[in-house]
């Protein structure tokens, strides 16, 4: 029998990302040794490194050598003394829109051994569909008379019904597999145009689901009904904005957003999915062996579950809890486990 192989495209990026990076790779490799798969790893030097030598986040040809690979697994993007401009829209953002990955899956719930902040948090189970290529984040804008009292800039939101349409209906097949039920985030009594249009074509879309009862919640009162009530909430689809603020919320509910995962996915396919921590690159505490590597495994599950390889991916992110459920947590989460020590008790009990 052939053995199953896969590529998957390597970016440990700046900060804790060349930390937590390894730590999934060394993770995922005990899990297809385990599960007789074969990962093969392409390694990229892509970040604020390259950028500082180079002057590119990425060289001319980045597309097309990840373009090779089944899955991208990525660390994190950012550096104090480099604009975000220059890094997000050099490396993350760019990758997420010429593969049209317009999918950012972000689930949340409590793991074991930690203890959420709020009443309520210790039921915490959903998943952010956020629209990852459009929205708030649209690239249509600009600035006029820089440095002078005039000075002005203009950002344009763009939403087209087919971006809107396709979020809404991977918002609807998720929760039709979970407990049947959407939230969508919204302001449409203040934002005049683009949110009532969101209204709209949700509202759309998830009546071709009639076994999912959906809600609109303005993003405000969304904030605060998740602090107070989390428990309640399945599936909430939101824009770019909207989802990437809620995203980091709930993970803050859940106990850190050291534990927090995403998938930027392309549903049909056509092009490989990205899947990264939430947390970013950490400057504060990169190079110390203290961060948190649990987004990263969960990021590099949803990446095997995306791959077909189920049981992997279970085996994985239930290897992860098993360990926090022994007491092995970082410090963000109360504990006194460096980085090493998390990926280390992971390693062991996948290999049981």
């Amino acid at each position: 029998m052939t053995r199953r192989q896969y590529t998957v495209a390597l970016i440990p990026g700046d900060g804790i990302g060349q930390e937590v990076v390894p730590s999934a790779r060394a993770c995922l490799d005990a899990v297809a040794t385990k599960h007789h798969f074969g990962l093969e790893f392409d390694e990229l030097d892509w970040g604020s490194a390259r950028y500082r030598r180079d002057g590119a986040m990425m060289p001319e040809d980045g597309f097309d050598r990840l373009a090779a690979s089944d899955a991208i697994l990525l660390g994190a993007v950012g550096e104090p003394d480099i604009p975000d401009t220059v890094t997000l829209w050099g490396l993350l953002i760019p990758i997420r829109r010429t593969f049209h990955q317009y999918v950012n899956l972000r689930p949340m719930r409590l793991l074991p051994g930690v203890t959420s902040p709020v009443r309520g948090g210790e039921n915490i189970d959903l998943a952010i569909v956020r629209e990852n290529v459009e929205g708030e984040y649209s690239e249509v804008g600009g600035r006029m008379y820089r440095g002078r009292p005039e000075e002005s800039a203009v950002q344009e939101s763009v939403f087209t019904r087919v971006g809107v349409e396709r979020v809404a209906r991977y918002a609807g097949d998720l929760a039709a597999r979970r407990r049947g039920f959407v939230t969508s985030a919204t302001k449409s009594n203040g934002i005049v145009h683009t949110m009532p249009f969101w209204d709209e074509v949700v509202e759309q879309t998830l009546a071709a689901y009639p076994d999912v009862r959906r809600e609109q919640i303005l993003i405000d009162a969304l904030a605060a009904r998740l602090v107070l009530d989390p428990s309640r909430f399945d599936v909430i689809v939101a824009s770019n904005l909207f989802g990437d603020i809620l995203s980091d919320l709930t993970a803050a509910l859940a106990g850190s957003i050291g534990i927090a995962p995403s998938g930027n996915i392309n549903p049909e396919r056509d092009h490989p999915s990205m899947f990264e921590p939430v947390h970013g690159s950490a400057p504060d505490i990169a190079g110390k062996g203290v961060a948190n590597p649990v987004g990263q495994l969960w990021a590099a599950s949803m990446m095997l579950e995306h791959l077909g390889e189920q049981e992997a991916a279970a085996d994985l992110l239930g290897s992860v809890e098993a360990v926090m459920a022994k007491g092995v947590l970082t410090r963000d989460l109360g504990g006194d486990a460096s980085t090493a020590d998390v990926t280390a008790a992971v390693t062991e009990q996948i290999g049981g």
